[in-house]
């Protein structure tokens, strides 16, 4: 069984957050949605010119064979509605080109959840490592949590 969490990084710090709640903070903030190690869904707002909704291992639509499980992805917007959120909290900036390669793409060639993980890179196997990664890119804090994982 992989990990599972939800955090809430709201300026300042990070906390356990349910999935389902929207939430309702003045200000810049980001969650953090980890599914069975395989899947992070990164929500943000205010998410211009993104769209609030990035992911990182894989998107929905490959993880469970579906189309209609998330909207198409198209990372370069969401890297830079990241770099612009980022901004928004009024730290330093972040180029949208040093994102890109973190979010995951709607192309299914390169992921094979039966693939032997021996040879692989913790990031390549279990997304919390990635989005350790990532939110150092952000230069934000981890949570506790996945520091732990």
């Amino acid at each position: 069984m992989g990990f599972f969490g939800t955090y809430l990084y709201d300026g300042d710090k990070w906390t356990p957050h349910d999935n389902d709640v929207r939430p309702d903070l003045p200000g810049p903030w980001l969650t953090v949605d980890i599914h069975d190690s395989d899947i992070a869904t990164i929500s943000y707002s205010p998410a211009d010119p993104g769209t609030g909704v990035a992911y990182i291992g894989v998107t929905p639509r490959i993880y469970f064979d579906d189309e209609t499980a998330s909207a198409p992805t198209d990372v370069a917007r969401e890297a830079e509605g990241l770099a612009a959120w980022r901004e928004e909290l009024g730290a330093s900036a972040v180029i949208s080109d040093d994102l890109v390669d973190f979010l995951a793409e709607d192309e299914a060639e390169d992921w094979d959840s039966d693939e032997d993980s021996d040879d692989l890179a913790d990031t390549e196997v279990f997304v919390e490592a990635k989005v350790v990664e990532f939110l150092t890119a952000l230069s934000l804090p981890v949570p506790d949590d996945l520091l732990r994982s």
